[in-house]
């Protein structure tokens, strides 16, 4: 967990798992609440991975919403240069893509892009996005 790398209790640790588990699964309630009373919305994982980074790879539309909506950065990248919008588009979570980039995601951010992820997969963006050809 980095947000300022500093020794956490082992209880504080515990629920900071859950909480990214709870990203993992779509556990909008459990993280929301959680951001709502103070965790902070930026915090990441061993691997740099924000709760937006968990939820848009793993699908869960509802939780990245209210991620977005809350202020989540939507260009962040991981640890290893990869954006949830990249994440999106690999898995093919249509709808998580749209979000992501009606909140500002640069489908041109990250290692590989979203863009690059595309292509390498062989995933038509344009047909990803219902015809959206401003990508």
């Amino acid at each position: 967990m980095t947000e300022s790398n500093t020794e956490l209790p082992d209880d504080a640790l515990e629920f900071a798992h859950r909480l990214f588990d709870g990203a993992r699964t779509g556990d909008t309630a459990l993280v929301t609440s959680a951001i709502d009373q103070g965790v902070p919305l930026e915090l990441t994982d061993e691997k740099g991975n924000t709760f937006l980074m968990l939820s848009s790879y793993h699908g869960h539309t509802s939780l990245v919403a209210e991620l977005i909506q809350r202020g989540a950065d939507v260009n962040r990248p991981n640890d290893r240069g990869q954006t949830p919008v990249a994440g999106a588009v690999f898995k093919r979570h249509n709808e998580i893509v749209r979000l992501l980039l009606t909140a500002g995601a640069d489908i041109n951010a990250g290692v590989p892009s979203a863009r690059a992820a595309a292509n390498m997969f062989g995933i038509d963006l344009t047909e990803l996005m219902n015809g959206d050809t401003d990508l």
